[in-house]
Formats: structure tokens, sequence, C-alpha cells
């Protein structure tokens, strides 16, 4: 076939690559150099363009606006949209000097940065691919990502990710260099640079000799690897095209109505994880088409630094996984339990009205002066306190949110706009914006894109499936899990579950592998009962039910514990809202081995008693919770339970409580 003859010529045609340019037939791939054919038709018709010249569009027009800042003892440093550029090319030169190959990869370590930014654009910019690697993988994890996209130069944070790259080198026959960019170098070793000495290894190549190279790029081609973080199995490397990166920056960007500069400069706080597609495309790709500014949080954000980033920069914009939007809630609500009697009493006043008229947008007068009131007396100070004084859109992604943190939200006057679409669509094909809104829904696909529901059933919940310029090439080096993942008309089935409304706005309501079957053959869609029971009980930070070809269902619980501030992880503290929970219920305990270790008798009929309520409200009765366990300590990635953005690994937590799970079932 032809693409197969195409690919054999490569290595002997790079000069003479414009014989090759016929497009290829196919809507995937799974070569890394492989070319495929662009979605586009009457509904998306502009004319696909690659990285570059996207980047060069945005230098004619935004060149002397700041686009990167980052804190350096204290002070912001930034640069302009030109050194960025400028910085870009620079890497590029480097990274050929230090022989990058034509589609293989660079992988950045670390946390984001401008030198992460700089590394990722020089990459494409030199013919490379760019390969993020999530900081919190072991050396194993790390070795299968370059080895699988055939990295060359691998640019690495600090010290501790160096480390792990030392372990694997010798396994790694591709790995020509290692670029080290916050810590200095501990001790000499060849093919180790800092990223100053990187910088300057390209110096004596000509420029031409780098422009041949960006003009032979085509938009159908590979410039982006996004590694599924790999809830299931192997992770799966995710090709995405330039057009898929241009495309999508330019027009899901616009649906959630993020301004290009000239009408108003952005600027937002780049802080998750880059090697996930949401950040990746919000922060880095879109930041480059609309002239944002970008300003780097420090690297213990997520441990609770992030709100003074928030509070120094008020950003214009701001995405947040539904963790990041919980951890902010729970915040307000202990530091709420700490205050006194009236400051209580005029935050739950305000909130109340807040969020009556968000729900119900009541049109009385009065109703209308005294919410008014107090958003300008209570509720504009603590969005202040947060740092979303300037904040005009305030977006969440990866997973969905449950209803007490968008009624929480909605209580600060906060409407949080959900996106939905998965590294397989650059990230956001499904959008809500100011324009496009409904509770509870992810929006409408953006325009250019489509959804449908595949074997829909009684109720008009269908498998979700993608088409448009969104959608991914394939996965890298498999062809089996790429034509797994297409139909044969090229629909991408994303395997949620979901319904559209008549207007066209789409709910998520679960993923298909994580639908309870049970032993009778009822169908139990797991998240609708877990988010119940942890409204209904505030002292619970993770509930999963069980229930796949048993006869009843069962449900492990974690309670709510202080977050260890070096580490992250969970400690055996409980949180004020927890201990509040506590004392209301009559028991004594500040810990969570007090409770599990005593079977605190309070507690336990506490929250029995919440969960008869959630059973109360059941579709049915196969739906309700029929026994309960409390474990001792919260979920965490680092216990293996939650992935990189905090989404639950149901697989991993039935392995891991095993016993647990087997003594409900005992008979």
């Amino acid at each position: 076939d032809e693409q197969t003859a195409c690919r054999d010529l490569l290595p002997h045609l790079e000069e003479t690559q414009d014989e090759c340019v016929e497009p290829a037939g196919s809507l995937w791939t799974s070569f890394a150099d492989g070319r495929v054919r662009l979605r586009i038709d009457n509904s998306c018709p502009q004319p696909p363009i690659t990285v570059h010249q996207m980047f060069k569009e945005s230098l004619e027009k935004y060149g002397s606006l700041n686009a990167l800042a980052s804190k350096k003892n204290g002070k912001w440093e930034k640069i302009t949209f030109s050194e960025y550029y400028c910085l870009s090319r620079k890497a590029a030169k480097s990274f050929l000097k230090l022989g990058l190959e034509r589609f293989h990869s660079v992988a950045i370590l670390g946390f984001n940065s401008p030198e992460w930014f700089i590394s990722a654009v020089g990459a494409v910019f030199a013919g490379g691919i760019v390969t993020g690697i999530y900081t919190t993988n072991s050396p194993e994890a790390c070795h299968y990502i370059a080895y699988d996209s055939k990295t060359n130069i691998m640019v690495v944070e600090n010290q501790k990710q160096l480390e792990k790259i030392m372990q694997i080198w010798n396994r790694l026959p591709r790995l020509k260099a290692v670029v080290l960019y916050r810590d200095s170098i501990p001790e000499r070793h060849p093919n180790l640079y800092t990223m100053e000495e990187f910088l300057k290894l390209g110096d004596d190549l000509s420029d031409s000799t780098l422009d041949d190279i960006i003009n032979s790029q085509k938009p159908d081609q590979c410039c982006v690897l996004i590694y599924t973080s790999g809830t299931t199995g192997k992770p799966k490397g995710a090709m995405l095209s330039h057009d898929n990166i241009t495309w999508t920056s330019a027009h899901c960007s616009r649906a959630g109505d993020m301004q290009p500069a000239e009408v108003q400069q952005e600027s937002i706080v780049s802080y998750l994880p880059l090697s996930h597609i949401a950040a990746q495309i919000y922060d880095l790709w879109t930041g480059i088409k609309w002239g944002e500014q970008v300003y780097f949080a420090e690297p213990d954000a997520l441990k609770g630094s992030l709100i003074n980033t928030l509070k120094e920069v008020q950003p214009t914009s701001h995405m947040g996984v539904p963790r990041v939007w919980e951890k902010i809630m729970e915040k307000l609500k202990d530091a709420s339990a700490q205050s006194g009697f009236m400051k209580k009493k005029m935050l739950s006043w305000a909130m109340s009205l807040s969020l009556e008229r968000n729900l119900n947008c009541s049109r009385s007068d009065l109703k209308q002066f005294w919410t008014r009131l107090a958003d300008y007396l209570v509720l504009a100070k603590i969005r202040s306190e947060l740092g979303f004084s300037s904040c005009q859109k305030h977006f969440s992604g990866a997973a969905p949110l449950n209803t007490e943190t968008l009624h929480f939200f909605l209580g600060l006057n906060i409407t949080l706009y959900e996106a939905y679409g998965m590294s397989e669509t650059t990230g956001p094909h499904c959008l809500s914006g100011p324009y496009i809104y409904r509770h509870h829904s992810c929006g409408k696909p953006v325009p250019g894109c489509r959804v449908k529901l595949v074997d829909e059933d009684a109720e008009g919940n269908g498998e979700i499936c993608f088409w448009g310029r969104t959608v991914f090439m394939g996965y890298l080096n498999m062809e089996d899990k790429t034509k797994e993942a297409f139909d044969e008309d090229g629909w991408l089935h994303s395997g949620d579950v979901g319904k559209l409304d008549k207007d066209g706005f789409l709910y998520v309501t679960g993923r298909i592998k994580d639908l309870i079957i049970t032993a009778g053959g009822e169908n139990v869609p797991p998240v609708p009962i877990e988010d119940a029971v942890k409204k209904e009980l505030p002292i619970v930070s993770n509930a999963m039910v069980i229930g796949d070809k048993k006869k009843f269902l069962s449900m492990l619980l974690t309670l709510k514990s202080v977050l260890d501030p070096d580490t992250s992880d969970p400690t055996d503290i409980l949180t004020e809202q927890a201990r509040d929970f506590c004392q209301k219920a009559g028991s004594k305990a500040t810990k969570v081995s007090e409770i599990v270790a005593t079977r605190d008798q309070a507690i336990y009929q506490a929250i029995q008693e919440g969960i008869n309520k959630v059973n109360m409200n059941a579709t049915n009765r196969v739906h309700c919770i029929q026994k309960w366990i409390v474990l001792p300590r919260d979920f965490s990635i680092s216990g293996g339970e939650l992935g990189p953005t905090m989404k639950l690994k149901r697989l991993t937590v039935l392995d891991k409580y095993r016993n647990e799970v087997d003594s409900f079932y005992e008979e």
C-alpha cells in the first residue's frame, strides 16, 4: 500500500520529501512517521497548518507581548513571544546537533516551566515528537515510554528525576543525551548538559538548515505523543498531528470564549501536569495561538501553594480537575468551620442566595437586590481571597464534577464550565462556556466537531462516539488497539456512556468499563451512588461501589484526612470538616485510626443512617448498598488507588483490598 511504500522510502527521501506528499488515504496510522487523512468538511473547512505556522502567525501579532512568567528568587521574570520563539529555535538547533532524528521523541520529565514549553516547541520545530512523562512515574514506567517513543533526548527538571533516568539509560539504546533544567549537575557524565550549555550547542547550525526541516513538515504528521495514564493495561501513546494541535487550539478555546490578545490578553496559571492533554492544550498550545500570558506555579502548587500564586497573578481564566476544585472547597469549608458565629451566618446567607439565583434565575427585583448586596459584601471578598477577582471563566475537565462541588461554587457565584474529551480527541471535544451552559452537562460539541451515541438503551444512554479534527491519528506501535478504537466509518469510540438532550447538550453518565453488572444481570452505574453517599456524609472522602458479578452491592469508604504538606499523602488526622461531623454524631475522635480500630459506635451508626438515606432514594432495590467498610487510609496517588489526575483506578482498588471485598460476600 502507498503508506508503506512511502514509509520505506522516507529515510532515503528526506531531501526530496515533496515527492511523497500525496495525502494518505487512511484516517488512522500506528506509525510515528505515518500520515492520515484529515477530517475536513464544510463544518470545519479551515486550511490545516503546522505548529510552526501557528507560532509565526502569533509572532506577527503578539511578538512584543509577554508570553511566559516564572518566579526566580521571589520576582516574576517574563519573556516575550519574540524571545520565546527565538529560544524555541535555539532549542531546535541544539536538539538537531545532539542527533534528534525525524519522528523520534524528545521526552520531558518535570514540573511546568518555561524550559518545558521551549523544549516542547523546539522538539516540534526540529521535526521530532514531544512526549511528556509524569513526574510521579517510576523508573520502569519512564523506561517503557522512552523506549516505546524512541526517545533521543530527555529533558529533566532536577536531581530526583535525573536519578530515575540514570537507572535506565543503559537499557535505552536510542537515548543520546539528557538535559537538566533546574538543578546544577552533581557529577559530570558524558552527554549530560545543563539548560544553558544545551542552548548553545546548536549555535553553529545555520538558520536555513532548520528552516528546511520546518518547511518539510506537514499538518497531517505526528508532533505530540500523549501517553494515556493506563488505568487499564500498558500506557498507550496517543499520536496527535500538527492539525490536531493547531485546529484544537484555535477552535476549542474560542468555544470556551478564550479571547485573542488583540481583544484582551488572557492570563492563566500553569500547574497541572503537562504530560496530560488538558494542561498541554490549555496552557502551552492555546497560549501560543491567542497570545496568552502564562504564569508558572511553584512545583508544590497542588500541596497548597497554588492559591498564593492565583492571588498574585489574578488570572482571567482558570482550569482545574475536579479534585482541585474539591480541595479549594474543603479549604474554604475548614476556614468557615473555624470562624466566628456571625461570619459563618453571613457566609451561609450569602451563599444560599447566590446558589438559589444561579439555579433558578429568579426575576424578583428585591431578591436580585439582596443577592447583589450579598455578592458585594461577602462573596467578592472570598473570590478575591482565592485569586479569582479578575477570573471570568472557570473550567473543569478530566473527570465529572459532583453536585456538591458544583453547587458550592455556584454559591460563591462561580460557574464551573465542564469540558469533556480525552487524550484521543486532543483534549476538549465538548465544552461549556458563558454562552453554552446547563447544570451537569459538559456543554455541546465544539463547532466543527460531532458526537453520536451508539447502542442506546430505553433512557437514551449510549456510548459516546467522536468525529472531527480533534480526533487523534492512532496509538503508536499498537495497530490492534488503534483498530479497536475506531469503527468502520472512522468514528472514535470513547468507552463512555452518555445522553444528549433535545438541544444537543451532552451529559456523561459513566464509563462502560465501570458499569457494574450484578450476578442478576442488572446494570448499575456506580458514580451516582458514590456521589450521593459523599453528599450525604461529609466525613467521607472516597466511596467506591462494588458488585460486579455479585448478588448485591457493597461499598469501600475512606474518611477525609489532612494531607502531609511535603508528600501530599493522607495522614491519620481528620480534617476540620470530618471532626465537625464526629462532634455532631457524638464522638470525640480526631484520627481515622481511632474510628476504625474501635469501630466507633457513634460514627458507624451515623454512616449507616446516611447510607440508609441514599438507599431510600435508590432507583430500585438492586441499587441499594447492603454492606460497607471504612478503610484505614484515604486513597492517594502514591497508594496506587488514584491515577496522576486523581481518577479512581477501580481495578487497582479491587486488587489492593481484595480481602475486605471477599469478606462482604462470604456465605
